[in-house]
């Protein structure tokens, strides 16, 4: 499933290609299956759109109220239920805040790379990682049936400044 924009968050790209072809993907599956894209759900994963970086809810609500959105918590939370529900953004735990999908409609099992030093996510394939987790889980007997995996460190940038 690796593709190009996989670790794009890490280098230079184009990042106007990369949120307008995650935001086709996303249109396009949501006509498939049927469900609206309204303006507020747009307009939230355009926000998550915008760079790498993972937004809580409380500052997506304050971005939608200065936007004219509404001020009831309830406008931000649902968007961004809807989008994680329907496979167009994740959370991301360790920082109690979401990113945007990067691979909307596609089967995969990502790890969220987190730099430390900046707070860009980078959404990398984990397929062989989940594997190993549920080979590990089935030797105690046990199914999982969701897994969040996370890791943090330091993006190449970030890496280079502490030289």
């Amino acid at each position: 499933m690796a593709d190009s924009l996989d670790g794009q968050a890490f280098v230079e790209h184009d990042h106007a290609h990369c949120a307008g072809g995650v935001m086709a993907r996303a249109e396009s599956l949501a006509a498939e299956r049927g469900v609206r894209l309204t303006p507020v759900r747009r307009r939230v994963l355009e926000i998550l759109l915008e760079s790498h970086r993972a937004i809580g809810a409380y500052d997506m609500l304050q971005r939608l109220v200065a936007e004219g959105y509404g001020h009831q918590p309830p406008v931000a939370y649902r968007a961004l239920d809807f989008l994680v529900e329907n496979g167009l953004a994740h959370r991301v735990r360790r920082l109690n805040a979401f990113t945007a999908c990067m691979h909307p409609g596609e089967v995969h099992a990502p790890a969220f790379l987190i730099c430390r030093g900046c707070d860009t996510v980078a959404e990398a394939p984990a397929d062989s990682v989940r594997a190993a987790l549920d080979a590990a889980a089935a030797s105690l007997g046990f199914v999982i049936e969701r897994s969040n995996i996370e890791a943090l460190g330091l993006c190449p940038a970030c890496q280079g400044m502490q030289e």
